[in-house]
């Protein structure tokens, strides 16, 4: 399986995607720059990401930068020291405290964030997911930063969702099960489709709704 990992692979994977779905050539005209959006795995990179579920992405830059101010280096081992009042200072809600600590402890007692990149995506998400606090929305975009991972869409994601409805007209904002059916049409490229939408909805909307990377 060839990763996502360069610049190029994400100008071939645009172009195979518009030729699996016509359609996709007018998104990619009014997205703008594609951003590779590479991070390196490890706990840092899964924490940012634990940080922005489900808040805007201002806001988990904001909370994340806190952060790392508060706890540097950040590793599982300086979370796992950390106080309340330290996560309270950062701005962290309760259910992100406890999904930092458990992933923390899950990292601490053995589990391999690099190993995990180079899983088969459905081996790495039930590994990551029997982890409290990481969701299946957390484990594929852990996968698709980190692991560079080409054929993920995150279809719970709410900007890919109100991304793809608008673009394609197909609803304003279509439900995860339809968003599944209607990104299997693009594998072997999903990856690169979910970056393209993410750029649309930074066009269309004003702001950069992708998760940190």
């Amino acid at each position: 399986m060839q990763r996502i990992v360069t610049s190029d692979d994400i100008a071939r994977g645009l172009d195979a995607l518009c030729v699996i779905d016509p359609r996709l050539e007018k998104v990619r005209g009014m997205a703008g720059d594609v951003p590779l959006r590479l991070s390196e795995p490890g706990f840092r990179s899964l924490a940012s990401i634990v940080v922005s579920q489900q808040v805007s992405r201002a806001s988990a830059d904001a909370i994340f930068g806190r952060l790392t101010k508060l706890v540097d280096p950040l590793t599982p081992q300086a979370i796992l020291a950390a106080g309340e009042d330290m996560f309270r200072e950062a701005g962290l809600s309760r259910p992100k405290q406890r999904g930092l600590i458990a992933i923390a402890q899950a990292v601490a007692d053995g589990l391999d964030l690099h190993h995990l990149c180079s899983l088969d995506a459905q081996e790495a998400i039930t590994t990551m997911t029997a982890v409290p606090g990481i969701g299946p929305w957390t484990a594929e975009v852990y996968l698709l930063f980190a692991a560079g991972h080409p054929d993920i869409f995150p279809a719970r994601d709410v900007a890919l969702q109100s991304a793809v409805g608008h673009a394609l007209g197909i609803d304003p904002r279509p439900p995860e099960k339809t968003l599944i059916a209607l990104a299997e049409s693009w594998s072997p490229w999903r990856g690169v489709a979910s970056r393209l939408f993410w750029s649309y909805y930074r066009e269309t909307r004003g702001r950069d709704a992708a998760p940190p990377a």
